[in-house]
């Protein structure tokens, strides 16, 4: 566990460099905000988190499988990581912040990856 990055990571960094090729340009992990977003456009008021489809219980075939040991540990932990990532979406929202949530199985495509960044922030 301890070899588990939260920042810095391969899909988050793929990202990183698709915005920034694009023009955009971003902060990172503002730990003044819930759930310390993975990049923050300031000035529109929008966030972006990358989450692994694993550590976040998406219900992907990577995302839905469990582990052969310790399973029940692994199905509480995920379920209070997914609990968490509400919670900070909810109070992200009651601030005015507009997010859009990018999972680790989405960025296989970049021409859809690239339209979808796109349309939400040059959203109005």
């Amino acid at each position: 566990m301890r070899a588990v990055k939260s920042k810095d990571t391969t899909p988050e960094l793929r990202v990183r460099r698709l915005l920034h090729g694009m023009g955009y340009r971003y902060r990172l992990h503002r730990r003044d905000l819930p759930g310390h977003p993975d990049l923050v456009f300031a000035g529109p008021r929008k966030v972006i988190f990358i989450h692994g489809c694993f550590w976040h219980g998406h219900d992907c075939r990577r995302g839905a499988r469990v582990p052969k040991t310790n399973a029940h540990y692994w199905t509480a932990k995920i379920g209070r990581n997914r609990d968490r990532d509400a919670r900070a979406l909810n109070a992200l929202a009651e601030q005015g912040w507009r997010v859009l949530v990018l999972w680790e199985c989405e960025l296989k495509d970049e021409a859809i990856l690239r339209a979808s960044l796109r349309a939400f922030l040059d959203a109005a």
